[in-house]
């Protein structure tokens, strides 16, 4: 395999408690975490002679802010010792408002992470609760604060919205209060709940509801045009940014088919035309690497039509768009011309507009994105 300078992901899959909403995998308990670095750092030095070098690092979860500065630097020191680390890399870390202190902060600084993203979710108690939160709306200010003054210039914060009970007018005062504090990436999502999440139960035993069609488009169109007249680019569906250095680098390897490795249980990687993904267990992972294995779950090798179907369904998520020259170069069509009668129509409707070689979402366009993908 090529060696090519690439994303890594590092999973940290450990919680203090479960969010109501969460689906992502992690575990409610922090005994494993020795074992667990252990493991990590086998299957860190295991892709050396697949991967080479990386300009982005993302350490995600879970609440990676469970581990203490020593522990992360452990596992970068392993990075560091098998892989070349771009000079300008961007090095990002979620954390958690309710764990994180000024000496922390500086201590992560130090290891060499250089964005954090804060999982916000909320300025309302009321709705961190309702949302499983163990973090409070007075945590989530105190550690913006403490971001800044430990030198963090690339801050990003997670909002949700479309939550039981609150309308817009609520989640414009959200939107309103997270400008103020002029963080360079903010991402809104909308809520979704998985069937095996806690507050999937709770709705339907309830009897509450998920925002109709007509209004999760008002909620989207309101957020954009919110965060857009604040001074920000509304640059992904979810995504919005100060300017275009403040964009999540890492992200955008996901978006345009560029190479990365996850390490950690039921992390993903991807290179050339190949993508594998590890089991989703934690002790599974620890003893399967203790025994000489890879934890990998499985693989698939993707077709060139699979490539044509992602890069529009991703491309179509991203205020850039599609360059129609790079597509027909990569992926052997002339989309345009392919597909002329839809793409005409969704001119005409204001959804996708064409301009200099590209073709781009409106925000009508961005706001029903998974089904412009279906061209």
């Amino acid at each position: 395999m090529k060696k090519e300078q690439a994303g890594l992901y590092i999973h940290i899959p450990f919680c203090l408690s479960k969010c109501g909403y969460c689906s992502f995998y992690s575990v409610e308990s922090i005994n494993l975490i020795s074992e667990y670095i252990a493991a990590l750092k086998k299957e860190t030095r295991y892709y050396r002679n697949v991967f080479s070098s990386f300009d982005t690092i993302y350490v995600g979860g879970g609440t990676p802010s469970l581990l203490s500065s020593k522990q992360l630097a452990d596992i970068f020191k392993t990075v560091n010792k098998h892989y070349k680390i771009d000079n300008h890399a961007e090095i990002t870390m979620e954390a958690n408002p309710g764990d994180i202190s000024s000496e922390y902060l500086k201590e992560l600084r130090d290891i060499g992470i250089n964005r954090l993203n804060i999982g916000v979710q909320s300025f309302d108690d009321r709705i961190l609760k309702f949302l499983g939160r163990r973090h409070t709306a007075k945590e989530v200010v105190s550690s913006i604060n403490a971001a800044r003054q430990a030198g963090f210039n690339n801050l990003g914060i997670d909002l949700i919205y479309g939550i039981h009970g609150l309308g817009i007018k609520s989640w414009v005062n959200t939107l309103q209060k997270a400008a103020s504090f002029t963080p360079e990436h903010i991402s809104c999502y909308q809520l979704s709940l998985d069937d095996k999440t806690p507050l999937y139960k709770k709705y339907l035993s309830e009897v509450w509801h998920l925002p109709d069609e007509n209004t999760e488009l008002k909620f989207f169109v309101t957020t954009s045009e919110e965060l857009e007249n604040a001074g920000y680019i509304h640059y992904e569906v979810s995504n919005f940014a100060r300017k275009d250095k403040f964009k999540s680098r890492h992200n955008q390897k996901y978006w345009q088919h560029e190479p990365y490795l996850g390490i950690g249980p039921a992390a993903n990687s991807f290179l050339q035309n190949k993508r594998w993904w590890n089991k989703t267990s934690v002790n599974s992972y620890i003893k399967e690497i203790a025994s000489g294995k890879m934890p990998v779950e499985d693989s698939e090798t993707l077709s060139i039509e699979q490539f044509r179907l992602e890069a529009l369904f991703l491309g179509l998520r991203t205020k850039v768009g599609i360059d129609l020259e790079r597509y027909r170069t990569k992926y052997g069509v002339d989309l345009i011309a392919d597909k002329k009668t839809i793409i005409d129509a969704l001119i005409k409707n204001k959804l996708v507009g064409l301009k200099n070689g590209f073709l781009r979402p409106t925000r009508w366009g961005m706001a029903i994105a998974d089904s412009l993908a279906l061209i």
